[in-house]
C-alpha cells in the first residue's frame, strides 16, 4: 500500500465518500487509488467548478466537501473558488497534486509555489515532505474540519510522496484551544439586560434546534446574517429579518435599541455590523474574527449550554414597528424582481442557489427561508459563476431538487458544467435572467461615476440551443404570463429556463 492508497482508505473510514475533481499527471496516483475504491468521484469540466461544487456540497448539507486537482494549472484554477469558501468560512478538504519534491523552487514544467499561494486563501495549507507527514496532516485536517470548522484546508501532495510506501499512520487526538474566560462577564451583561437580541450566522446552523428552543422559551428576538437565514424560520415573528446593509426597519430598530446583542457564529463584517456596539457578545470558533468587548472563542453549543438566559419582554415593542421594506416592480411584466418572486413562490421549500449580481439582491430580499441551508450564495467574495457548480454539489449532497437563479453573465462563467449536470442526471433547474448586460456594473457606472454604460452589453448565444447541445431540455419566456404557465407545470431537472427580463436597477442600501 502506498500513501495514495492510504489517503483514499482514510477518506472512506471518515465518511468522506464523495469527491469532486479532474484528474491530471501529478495527482494520478491518487486517482488510481480512487478507481478501485468505494468513493464516488464527480467529474466537472473546470477546476473552478470543482471547488465551487465542493462548497455547495458543504453549505447545503453540513457535510465536508472534498475537491481534488492536479498541479499548477489545475490547482491554480481553483483559487478564486477557494477564496470564496475562505471568505465565507466554508469547511472543505482540498487535495492538490504537485511535481516531485526535487523540483520544488525550480522552473520545472508546471511547477509553481502553490503551497505558498494557497496559504492566503485557506484556513491552513500543508506541504508534507514525506509519507508520515502526509498522514499526519490529513488526520489533522479532517479533525479540524469536523471539530473546528473555519474554512478550507489544503494539502499539497508531491507525486513521489503519493507513490511512497514508507509512512507511519496513527490515531490523532488533540484538543481545540477554546477561550471562554469572558463568559462570566458576558453572563453579567445578559443578567442585566431587558432587551436582548441574537444575531445568528452560518456558524450557528448546526445548533438550530437548541437555538430555536431558547428563542421560544425566553422570547428572545433574532436577526440574521445572509448565511444565517432560516436558522429560525422567517415566518416566526421572533425572527426580525436580516441585519446590516439589508436590515429592514424592525431589525434595524432592534439593533439600535437592544441592551445586549449576542452574535452566534457570525463574522461581524461591515455588511453585518458597520460599528461594533459596546454591548456586543461575540461567540465564534474562529479566533481571528472575534471583535468587541466580550469575545468568546469557542463553540456556539458550549456557550449556549453554559449560559443562563431569562425571559425577554420587548417583542411586542418590536412587532409594533412598521416592517415594510419598499420593493417596487414585483408585478411588472417582466422585471427581474417580478420573475424572481414567482420562481421563489413556486419553489418556496427548495434549495435556492444564487450567483453574483443584481438578481442576487432581489433573491436575498424576496426569499423567505423556513429552515437553514435553503439559500446558498457567496457573500464575502461574490464571484460570478458560483451558481451552477454550487448547485451540482448541493444536488449531490442532498439528493433534492435544486433551483439556480442566475444572470446571463454569471451563467456563461461556468456554463460548461451543464455537462456535469447531464452526466449525473441531476434534478437541477437553471433559471437564466437574461437582460443582455452586466446590470449591476452598468448601474454603478451611471449612478456613481456619471458615465454612460461602457463594456457591459452582452451579445449572448442562443441559450436554448446551447442547453440542447448538452442534451438538456430548455425553454424561453419573454412575458410574465408565459413564465407562470411554465411554473405551473411539474418541472424536473435537468432543465434550463431562459427568462428575458427588462433592464432594472437594484435598490441600494441607505
Amino acid at each position: 500500500m502506498n500513501v495514495a492508497d492510504r489517503i483514499v482508505s482514510i477518506l472512506e473510514e471518515e465518511g468522506l465518500t464523495t469527491v469532486f475533481g479532474i484528474p491530471g499527471e501529478q495527482i494520478m496516483p491518487l486517482y488510481k487509488a480512487l478507481s478501485t475504491s468505494g468513493v464516488t468521484h464527480i467529474l466537472t469540466r473546470h477546476e473552478q467548478a470543482v471547488a465551487h461544487a465542493a462548497d455547495g456540497y458543504t453549505r447545503s448539507s453540513g457535510k465536508i466537501g472534498v475537491c481534488i486537482t492536479t498541479a499548477s494549472p489545475g490547482a491554480l484554477n481553483t483559487t478564486m473558488a477557494l477564496a470564496t469558501a475562505f471568505k465565507d468560512n466554508v469547511p472543505m478538504l482540498v487535495l492538490t497534486g504537485d511535481n516531485e519534491l526535487k523540483h520544488r523552487g525550480s522552473d520545472y514544467f508546471q511547477t509553481t509555489p502553490q503551497f505558498e499561494i494557497f496559504q492566503h486563501i485557506t484556513q491552513s495549507s500543508y506541504n508534507p515532505l514525506n509519507g508520515t507527514e502526509a498522514m499526519y496532516v490529513l488526520r489533522a485536517a479532517i479533525y479540524e474540519l469536523k471539530n473546528n470548522p473555519k474554512g478550507p484546508i489544503h494539502i499539497n501532495l508531491a507525486k513521489d510522496i503519493l507513490l511512497s510506501e514508507k509512512f507511519d499512520d496513527f490515531d490523532l487526538c488533540y484538543l481545540c484551544e477554546d477561550d471562554m474566560s469572558n463568559l462570566s462577564k458576558a453572563q453579567e451583561l445578559i443578567d442585566n439586560a431587558s432587551k436582548p437580541l441574537f444575531i445568528l450566522g452560518a456558524g450557528a446552523i448546526s445548533h438550530a434546534e437548541n437555538i430555536n428552543r431558547i428563542v421560544e422559551e425566553y422570547q428572545i428576538p433574532v436577526t440574521t446574517t445572509f448565511h444565517g437565514k432560516g436558522i429560525v424560520s422567517e415566518e416566526n415573528p421572533l425572527n426580525l429579518g436580516l441585519c446590516g446593509i439589508r436590515a429592514n426597519p424592525r431589525s434595524k430598530y432592534a439593533l439600535e435599541n437592544a441592551d445586549c446583542i449576542i452574535g452566534l457564529g457570525i463574522k461581524a463584517s461591515e455588511r453585518t455590523l458597520p460599528e461594533i456596539p459596546d454591548n456586543f457578545i461575540h461567540v465564534n470558533i474562529n479566533r481571528d474574527v472575534l471583535v468587541g468587548d466580550y469575545p468568546i472563542h469557542g463553540k456556539v453549543m458550549d456557550f449556549i449550554f453554559q449560559t443562563k438566559f431569562k425571559k425577554a419582554d420587548w417583542i411586542g415593542e418590536l412587532l409594533d414597528i412598521d416592517d415594510t421594506y419598499p420593493l417596487e416592480g414585483l408585478d411588472d411584466d417582466l422585471k427581474p424582481q417580478s420573475a424572481i418572486k414567482r420562481i421563489l413562490d413556486k419553489f418556496d421549500n427548495n434549495i435556492i442557489v444564487s450567483d453574483a449580481g443584481s438578481h442576487t439582491t432581489w433573491t436575498t430580499l424576496l426569499k423567505k427561508s423556513l429552515k437553514p441551508r435553503q439559500l446558498l450564495f457567496s457573500g464575502g467574495l461574490a464571484p460570478m459563476g458560483y451558481g451552477v457548480p454550487a448547485a451540482i454539489g448541493a444536488a449531490i449532497a442532498t439528493n433534492e431538487q435544486v433551483i439556480v437563479i442566475n444572470g446571463d453573465g454569471d451563467f456563461q462563467m461556468n456554463l460548461q458544467e451543464l455537462a456535469t449536470i447531464r452526466e449525473n442526471d441531476l434534478d437541477v433547474i437553471v433559471f437564466i435572467l437574461n437582460n443582455s448586460e452586466y446590470g449591476i456594473i452598468r448601474q454603478w457606472q451611471e449612478d456613481f461615476y456619471d458615465m454612460d454604460a461602457y463594456q457591459v452589453k452582452l451579445k449572448n448565444p442562443d441559450f436554448i440551443k446551447l442547453a440542447s447541445s448538452y442534451g438538456i431540455d430548455a425553454v424561453r419566456v419573454d412575458n410574465l404570463d408565459d413564465l407562470e404557465l411554465v411554473l405551473d407545470k411539474n418541472l424536473k431537472g435537468p432543465l434550463v429556463v431562459e427568462v428575458i427580463v427588462q433592464r432594472e436597477n437594484i435598490p441600494l442600501p441607505e
